[in-house]
């Protein structure tokens, strides 16, 4: 989707403000949609009213955009509901929430309600994303809020408590107990997050878990997985990680697809329990209870709930264990079969300790915002070495080495993690996971300090340090580094280029160390000469002369639109440049930019300097149009721009692309010429308004108007 620079950047000046009030916190999360909970409870229950919530409303537009959609036959008979209306004593949470809490209904969620299911296991985790202080008897207004950590941000998210229903059956999530709804309503709230419940259809388990923390991910292949697996996963659960496993699958999980030994492939499940236990020879046992978010479907290998295996165990151990039989899809096994049947494991950390070490370390962590602007800033992997050097770059500083270093090597420990944004929340736009990740260089000691962007000579002939395992279609790349202390650039990068989004860079470390966006400090070196003298005129210039001259007449001065002639008069004579010439508007903003006096015209002085610029500008342009194309690439505008002498951050160069490049990302002599023209303008406007030197201005609503209608 394309974005509009205004609104966007607008949005971004918003959210630092707001991070610098302290909002998105914890203690004072966002308010989604602007929505308040306490006030609009309060307003429901003064005006004895229920809550019905406009911004996701109980339409099909909610529940989704193809499959759930208007043409759907599935949303025919599909009727929201009041908990009220669908039974006689609704609940918030009956007896506590708790795994069992969260059946599947008939939406491909399962990797949200495998992290639900995570979730209960942490009372203090489940209350910061389900707020305890709502009820069906106290203050009941029809409304309830769910909390969220999103992109940076936690979020409070209301919504009403219409349901879909058919033949007063809920469709989607639903509780073991008819009527307790916090499972619903928490699937309800995170779906309204990502635009609808189709939204949700697919996906993987560490993202909700993500979701629900704050945390960071880390996943193991069970074929690569270290031998110490099973002492990381017990201190995980002890830590209250959450974590999740699946079995590799081409197909969607059905029950087709399960295996001879009931567990379903392409599924997400729940891992709830590690324990260890002492069988009746005296030898122990090493078991892993895990769930089957459908609520049903159990293993039914050794240690299934109904398996010989049990009769070993004592019934103390049985109690400890919490060992019952019944078909509500969870179940314990061995750990040995779980490697065995198991492909994949992940494991979301509250704060990346490393699990493998007994002591538990405190963590520090920087996040930047940033995006992937075609024709600009989205440069692909380093397959691609024309644009690779123009992705964002975070320059990082490892300053201090771990406390206990491995092996007697000196070493900083960190984890980066890279994340897409709103790809989910885009999905009925035809929006997809990008394939990503990245990449981490040494930067030369002589370069320490120097914030400047890496250029494409240096990723040429330099190798990377360090980089993600594989670039990979998930929300999340996450990986562990240990390298010496020093300064480094992480450059994050889909695989392909021109591919458009946003992201979020978080880098953990051990120790206190810094990682920040590479920003040009924005300035303009004005290297443009003086007007030549008389006795110095090229061939153009006394060329120009005479066509001035001839156009100008007596007043000696010259519109827009008789600029045009003369300009393109003499540029059509460089066959080289392949352009049809200067558009009117061109000219309109360039008689601006050198009109001293006010006149909306051009006398003989001020347009011989304009011609200076031109002759120095389009020197630059067919340096760059080396293949008199009569178009420089727009990858290729910021080292234009440079040599221009404007020295501009990643925010406008992103502007500039989508303000002159054509579809093909292509930008030509014309639009060329113009960016440079606005650029000079608004420099100097800015250093005639900036008297204080100080680098901010102060300008009223007229002021502002006449600069920038003008300009």
């Amino acid at each position: 989707m394309p974005y509009t620079p205004s609104g966007f950047f607008c949005d971004r000046l918003i959210r630092e403000r707001e991070r610098r009030d302290g909002e998105g916190s914890l203690n004072k999360p966002l308010r989604f949609n602007g929505q308040d909970f306490n006030t609009l409870r309060q307003e429901c229950l003064q005006k004895k009213s229920l809550f019905e919530d406009d911004s996701f409303p109980a339409t099909v537009e909610s529940l989704g955009f193809k499959e759930l959609g208007h043409k759907s036959n599935k949303v025919k008979n599909i009727v929201w509901k009041r908990p009220k209306e669908i039974c006689e004593n609704p609940q918030f949470i009956v007896g506590g929430a708790s795994r069992t809490d969260i059946c599947q209904g008939d939406l491909g969620d399962c990797w949200l309600l495998a992290a639900i299911a995570c979730l209960t296991l942490n009372e203090k985790l489940l209350y910061r994303v389900v707020p305890a202080e709502q009820s069906y008897s106290e203050r009941y207004g029809g409304i309830f809020h769910f909390q969220f950590w999103r992109y940076g941000d936690w979020v409070d998210v209301v919504i009403d408590d219409r349901i879909p229903t058919v033949n007063n059956q809920l469709v989607f999530t639903k509780s073991a107990e008819r009527n307790e709804f916090w499972s619903a309503l928490l699937e309800k709230a995170y779906a309204k997050l990502h635009g609808s419940y189709e939204a949700l259809k697919g996906g993987n388990t560490t993202e909700a878990m993500e979701d629900f923390t704050g945390g960071v991910t880390e996943f193991y292949e069970m074929k690569e997985a270290p031998k110490e697996l099973y002492k990381i996963m017990k201190k995980a659960l002890e830590r209250g990680s959450l974590m999740g496993c699946s079995i590799d699958s081409l197909v969607p999980a059905r029950l087709e697809t399960r295996t001879v030994t009931g567990l379903v492939k392409g599924h997400a499940y729940s891992v709830t329990a590690v324990e260890e236990c002492k069988a009746s020879q005296a030898s122990k046992v090493r078991l892993v209870r895990l769930r089957n978010p459908w609520g049903q479907v159990e293993w039914n290998g050794p240690w299934s709930d109904n398996s010989k295996e049990w009769t070993s165990l004592s019934k103390n151990e049985k109690d400890k264990l919490q060992h019952q039989s019944a078909e509500d899809g969870e179940f314990w096994m061995s750990f040995e079969d779980f490697r065995k049947n198991y492909t994949k494991i992940e494991i979301c950390n509250l704060t990346p300790d490393a699990l493998e070490d007994d002591k538990i370390h405190k963590w520090t962590v920087s996040m930047n915002e940033g995006r992937w602007v075609r024709g600009c800033s989205a440069g692909g992997c380093r397959n691609y070495p024309d644009t690779f050097w123009t992705n964002p770059q975070y320059r990082l500083r490892l300053l201090e080495e771990d406390d206990d270093p491995e092996d007697s090597e000196v070493g900083c420990t960190f984890v980066v993690a890279l994340m897409q944004k709103n790809r989910r929340k885009e999905r009925k736009m035809g929006a997809n996971l990008f394939t990503i990740g990245f990449s981490i260089y040494e930067v030369p000691k002589e370069m320490h300090g120097n914030k400047q962007h890496m250029q494409k000579d240096f990723f040429l002939i330099n190798a990377s340090k360090a980089r993600s395992k594989a670039y990979i279609n998930l929300r999340e790349v996450t990986q562990r580094f240990r390298l010496s202390p020093g300064e480094y650039v992480i450059v994050p990068s889909t695989y392909e280029p021109h591919q458009e989004g946003e992201f979020i860079l978080r880098v953990f470390s051990e120790k206190k160390n810094t990682s920040e966006e590479i920003e040009n400090r924005i300035e303009a070196d004005h290297p443009v000469p003086a007007p030549a003298s008389a006795g110095e005129e090229s061939e153009d210039d006394q060329q120009f002369r005479s066509i001035f001259q001839e156009i100008a007449g007596d007043e000696m001065e010259i519109t827009a639109n008789e600029l045009k002639n003369v300009l393109n008069r003499v540029i059509s004579k460089h066959k080289d440049l392949n352009t049809e010439g200067f558009s009117l508007e061109s000219c309109r903003s360039m008689i601006a930019l050198m009109d001293m006096d006010g006149t909306g015209r051009l006398n003989l002085q001020e347009f011989r300097h304009l011609w200076n610029k031109i002759k120095q500008w389009q020197g630059i342009f067919k340096h760059y149009n080396a293949d008199q194309s009569g178009s420089i690439n727009s990858y290729e505008m910021r080292n234009a721009i440079n040599d221009a002498g404007f020295r501009l951050n990643n925010q406008l160069y992103d502007i500039i692309t989508m303000r002159y490049a054509n579809e093909n990302m292509n930008i030509d002599f014309d639009s060329f010429i113009s960016c440079l023209v606005r650029l000079e303008a608004m420099f100097r406007a800015f250093q005639a308004f900036d008297q204080e030197g100080d680098g901010t201005i102060r300008l009223s609503v007229l002021e502002w108007l006449q600069l920038t209608m003008y300009t």
